[in-house]
């Protein structure tokens, strides 16, 4: 599925509404250069789930637990992250186990400690805006699109 998306506020709307379709469990990658909005697609996912606070990228703590009333969710921002194993550290497996959502930019970074993706999503830039691909890598990611699609 392939989107174009204007502006940041229409990325943030965006994520918003992918918000809608998304489920515990899922594993979401987002990839996409510096700046590109990978943070403000993920805003756009918590503000629909509910959050009302402040959504900060995780470039530093790498790893955002949120605990919102429709699901636990995790955001983990991976650009600075020295060596995969650090996942281990960071608690990784207690995030999946607890069955959460799991939004992860630079998800490269984290290969072979990451749970694979259901859905992988890539942000390029565009004049104006961005382009937006979403692949579904598994039946929950193919179920996240199908519901996607379906008119407002």
């Amino acid at each position: 599925m392939r989107i174009h998306i204007p502006d940041a506020e229409s990325q943030e709307a965006f994520g918003r509404r992918l918000a809608a379709v998304l489920a515990p469990g899922i594993v979401v990658y987002l990839a996409g250069d510096l700046g590109a909005g990978k943070t403000t697609l993920v805003r756009g996912i918590l503000r629909g789930l509910g959050h009302q606070g402040p959504v900060r990228s995780p470039t530093y703590t790498l790893v955002e637990p949120y605990e919102l009333t429709a699901c636990l969710c995790a955001h983990l921002d991976l650009y600075r992250l020295g060596d995969p194993e650090e996942l281990e550290y960071l608690g990784l497996r207690d995030l999946v186990a607890e069955n959460r959502l799991l939004l992860v930019e630079w998800p490269e970074r984290g290969v072979g400690m990451l749970p694979p993706a259901d859905l992988v999503l890539k942000i390029a830039y565009a004049d104006p805006g961005r382009n937006l691909h979403l692949e579904a890598a598994t039946q929950k990611g193919e179920a996240v699109l199908r519901r996607l699609r379906e008119p407002i």
